[in-house]
């Protein structure tokens, strides 16, 4: 453990397998090649053990998968490419033999669909081939086992024994391609410390990581996803407009009683349209004219409810929900007192929280500018969203 720290990692490189079809976990694109976190999954392994200092990282692709590999890792130097073999072992040793050379002492092979590779990891593996000829990451088993015969228990394992096994796995190259080549074994090998182990070689354990949990199914994608989502987003919206005779007055989705109401294409409802705003900012997708164009003629008159509710839909699309929101008006009249608890209520109703989540101020501008000279209202809102 205490090579963990160490800013100099032992010279080594890398294959990645990534030769499957990647099924389960659904689409037509098979899974190594299909994006998380704004890049292909196979790029995030591959651009993390460059950063570690791999002089070279041969990906093993499949079969007419070329264009697609090609694509996902466009821009990287000291990436090479393999094609897989029927098997995983048979993928595994057309990599070895791509990278082979006089200067490959040490070799990491590892799993595409285990994007994230803390570097800690890679230092225990590195340093543990000091003393062993092979390393593994591996991880306690926390649950009870149990051994199933035709549906039933028919015994139990003892895990205290027992380890979950994980990639990459590190290995002395010359002592791994020899395995290989004199494994008699299944026509496929579990992995590849299985097969350094039938040619009589130890493998050492280390200290393995959560964050190494493989893809494979379709909800992978998704968990990891909103895992990776940063637990609280902020938004900021600010709209203004002017008071104009025999128009409706609308604010936060109360109708007020004034000899004036607020202009606009739709029913105009300045604080309504700045927590709009707000809430479309926190998850950068855009404004309300980009959702809700001025020039849109089936927005004429529309209740600003309708656009309120629909950002809400589109952050929880994005994986958030509302944490709490604060809304400020700024007017010389009406007052806005009398109405707080309307508000507060309606706007909690629209947002689907609870009203204590919802706060409704309001300012005057001491009779200055146009707010000050009862030409028009204005409205400041701040939307704090929450990871779902």
């Amino acid at each position: 453990m205490a090579h963990d720290s160490d800013h100099t990692l032992p010279t080594f490189s890398a294959v990645i397998v990534a030769a499957g079809k990647g099924l389960r976990a659904g689409g037509e694109v098979p899974k190594q090649f299909r994006p998380w976190q704004g890049k292909p999954l196979i790029r995030h392994s591959v651009e993390a053990l460059l950063a570690q200092g791999a002089q070279f990282v041969c990906v093993v692709i499949p079969l007419g998968g070329e264009v697609m590999a090609r694509e996902a890792l466009a821009g990287l130097d000291r990436v090479v490419l393999a094609p897989g073999g029927k098997t995983r072992q048979d993928s595994v040793m057309h990599g070895l033999l791509t990278l082979a050379g006089p200067d490959i002492e040490r070799v990491l092979i590892h799993d595409a669909a285990r994007p994230e590779l803390p570097r800690e990891v890679t230092a225990r593996l590195l340093h543990a081939l000091d003393h062993a000829p092979g390393a593994i990451p591996v991880l306690p088993v926390v649950d009870s086992l149990a051994i199933a015969a035709e549906g039933l228990m028919a015994g139990h394992a003892p895990r205290e024994q027992l380890r979950r096994v994980q990639t990459p796995q590190a290995f002395r190259f010359e002592d791994i391609i020899s395995a290989h080549e004199s494994w008699k074994g299944p026509r496929d090998a579990g992995d590849d410390a299985q097969v350094l182990r039938a040619a009589g070689h130890d493998v050492a354990l280390v200290e393995g990581d959560e964050r190494l949990k493989k893809f494979t199914f379709k909800e992978d994608f998704v968990d990891q996803q909103a895992s990776a989502l940063p637990p609280v987003r902020t938004g900021m919206g600010y709209d203004v407009h002017r008071l104009a005779a025999g128009e409706e007055l609308w604010l936060c989705g109360v109708k007020i009683e004034h000899d004036k109401g607020l202009a606009g294409h739709s029913d105009a409802d300045v604080a309504i349209h700045a927590l709009v705003d707000a809430i479309l900012g926190a998850v950068a997708e855009g404004d309300i004219g980009q959702h809700f164009p001025p020039s849109d003629p089936q927005w004429k008159g529309a209740s600003s409810d309708l656009f309120l509710v629909h950002a809400v839909k589109l952050a929880q699309q994005r994986g958030y929900g509302i944490g709490n929101v604060d809304v400020t008006i700024v007017c010389e009249a009406p007052k806005i007192g009398p109405h707080r608890d309307a508000m507060r209520a309606r706007l909690a109703e629209l947002l689907g929280v609870a009203q204590e989540f919802v706060a409704v101020k309001a300012t005057t501008t001491e009779r200055l500018g146009f707010a000050g000279r009862g030409e028009g209202i204005a409205a400041q809102a701040i939307a704090t969203m929450v990871r779902l």
